[in-house]
């Protein structure tokens, strides 16, 4: 079994380095700097701020470059628009109880909070850059998209306003203007020369909410930082195969393929970082430890684009 399962890695690695090797090449040939441009050079100076909807995220799509950075000696920053405080199907499976009230769900959300602690500690993100915004868990789209004056109220947890002490802004209300005024004020703190954040071909509402939430930032002025976007919900069975497997690149998915990502190459050690990280994200390993484990991989993709362009007349 281990035999098979080896062959079938050192196939799939060649296929997927034909794939990544294609991307790259094709963008050298397209003389297309823009959609294919890489990260910028990372040093010293380097201030990364990593946008994530959810605890977990982060470590997904940039545990490699948050480790690169650290060791650099630049600075590395998370901020967690939501805690994960709705993810039933985790409270089921962890807490094993069938009904979920409000009560457990704050607790659930308070215990992905310091996971998320403990990962990206070993990705070399200080106390200082861990930066909670404590915004409903399934409802970013609404809050981002909808009337910024709304007052909103999370279905799970029953509260309106943050209601996590450990958040930067406890007790700010669920309003889109509350949402923006935050994240901009997490932009001032930070002062970041690159942000990584979601794709808005994400499949998952709450990633799109968060890249919206960047890229207006970003149009705004309120920040000149350069930005790359990720992936994580990219399409049916992406990435494959779900386990982990050493030596496989990560393949672009289907909903990002015409966004050109770019590839960023992992050392050996921080792909070893990153399954580290993922270990003490225990909640989620016990609800979907393959999926997670598909990401990692031996490079990490990303996009000068938030999503794809339309297609040619």
């Amino acid at each position: 079994m281990r035999s098979s399962r080896v062959r079938l890695a050192t196939l799939l690695s060649a296929a997927a380095g034909a794939v990544c090797a294609t991307l790259t090449a094709g963008a050298v040939e397209s003389g297309d700097a823009t959609a294919h441009s890489p990260l910028p050079s990372i040093d010293a100076a380097t201030r990364l701020l990593v946008v994530s909807p959810h605890p977990d995220d982060e470590t997904l799509c940039c545990a490699g470059v948050m480790q690169r950075v650290a060791r650099a000696g630049g600075s590395v920053s998370v901020v967690w628009i939501t805690s994960g405080d709705a993810e039933r199907l985790g409270l089921l499976l962890n807490d094993r109880v069938l009904l979920v009230s409000a009560a457990r769900a704050l607790q659930f959300g308070a215990r992905r909070m310091a996971e998320a602690r403990a990962a990206t500690a070993r990705l070399g993100v200080p106390p200082a850059g861990e930066l909670f915004l404590g915004y409903p868990d399934g409802e970013l789209l609404a809050l981002v998209s909808g009337d910024p004056a709304t007052l909103r109220r999370s279905r799970t947890t029953g509260a309106s306003r943050v209601p996590y002490a450990e958040a930067l802004f406890p007790g700010h209300p669920y309003r889109g203007a509350d949402l923006e005024r935050d994240f901009a004020a997490v932009l001032e703190r930070v002062q970041p020369t690159l942000i990584l954040a979601p794709s808005l071909e994400d499949s998952h509402p709450d990633h799109r909410a968060a890249g919206l939430l960047t890229l207006a930032a970003a149009r705004r002025g309120s920040t000149t930082a350069q930005v790359r976007y990720w992936i994580v919900h990219g399409g049916e069975g992406w990435p494959g195969p779900r386990d982990l497997l050493a030596g496989i690149p990560l393949t672009p998915a289907p909903l990002g393929r015409r966004m050109n990502p770019t590839v960023f190459l992992l050392q050996p050690a921080e792909e070893d970082g990153e399954l580290r990280a993922l270990e003490a994200y225990r909640t989620q390993m016990v609800l979907m430890a393959p999926f997670l484990l598909a990401f990692v991989r031996t490079n990490e993709l990303f996009s000068t684009l938030a999503q794809a362009p339309p297609p040619a007349p």
